[in-house]
């Protein structure tokens, strides 16, 4: 497995893989790597030839109030499960790197990135919009695999391909849950053991939430009620947002059907996680 540090220095890989016809898998990530990276990768390595997996902070997509500088690092633990998973490339660029003195070009988009973590988030997808076609035109994937945890982050990154013609197929992959049903999450580390007994609540509101709906439920309104009550009841909890939206284009729905994305983002302490589930019809 080689660490490259330079944009140059992944294409000069990339290149020798494609002259010789092998399929590329992409993981962009920010590190501080942990099991649903790792099923991440797994999915990349058993679907491509080769496998690059990013890891970069990307300070474009963090508020000015945000976690950038207390975001976890830790490179040498992260290349040891990537080596682990069989992961050929790691590019670990630092922000000069991506973003040289000058830099003034930006992805945006209307629409899909005004709700859920677009509101108290603004300028995020942005970010993550810039940085991701970045990464792809560096990498050039075949395939690029992303977490459904964050699914407005894959159903934007889906919707940017599709605009703006991008060659690589997206793969959303399931949210992978601690044994107690906690989604795994870098900033848990955040979390005291009294906070982290608490965010359980995200994922057990949500279990609310779809009991509902599998009982045949359609009103919007009464889910999101249901999931905010029972959140209300942890006292360590703060709710960002509790919403009921068309997956495929963000767009908050009253009645639910079609693709239907019911998302959380709840504070516990100073900590912000989110959570969600996704009904596909």
């Amino acid at each position: 497995m080689k660490i490259c540090y330079t944009v140059d220095d992944v294409r000069k890989e990339v290149k020798e893989w494609k002259k010789q016809g092998l399929t590329v898998g992409f993981v962009p990530t920010m590190g501080y790597l942990h099991e649903g990276h790792r099923s991440l990768m797994e999915a990349a390595r058993k679907e491509n030839d080769k496998v690059v997996v990013s890891i970069f902070v990307n300070p474009m997509q963090f508020g000015p109030t945000e976690d950038l500088e207390s975001y976890p690092r830790d490179l040498d633990k992260d290349s040891k499960l990537c080596e682990g998973v069989g992961v050929d490339l790691i590019f670990h660029p630092e922000p000069e790197e991506m973003y040289p003195e000058g830099f003034c070009s930006y992805v945006d988009m209307n629409g899909l990135t005004t709700e859920l973590c677009g509101k108290s988030r603004p300028i995020h997808f942005r970010g993550v919009q810039t940085v991701v076609l970045k990464l792809f035109n560096i990498v050039t994937p075949d395939n690029a695999y992303f977490g459904q945890k964050d699914a407005q982050q894959l159903a934007v990154v889906t919707r940017m391909v599709k605009d703006l013609s991008v060659d690589t197929k997206i793969h959303g992959c399931p949210i992978i849950r601690e044994e107690d049903g906690l989604a795994k999450s870098s900033r848990n580390t955040y979390l005291s053991e009294k906070e982290r007994q608490a965010a359980l609540i995200l994922s057990q509101s949500l279990q609310v939430g779809k009991a509902l709906i599998e009982q045949g439920e359609t009103d919007a309104t009464v889910v999101k009620k249901a999931i905010s009550d029972k959140i209300a009841t942890e006292p360590l909890a703060r709710i960002d947002y509790v919403d009921v939206v068309d997956f495929d284009t963000i767009t908050p729905i009253e009645q639910i059907k079609g693709n239907t994305l019911v998302a959380i983002a709840v504070y516990i302490g100073k900590t912000r996680l989110i959570d969600n589930f996704i009904i596909f019809s």
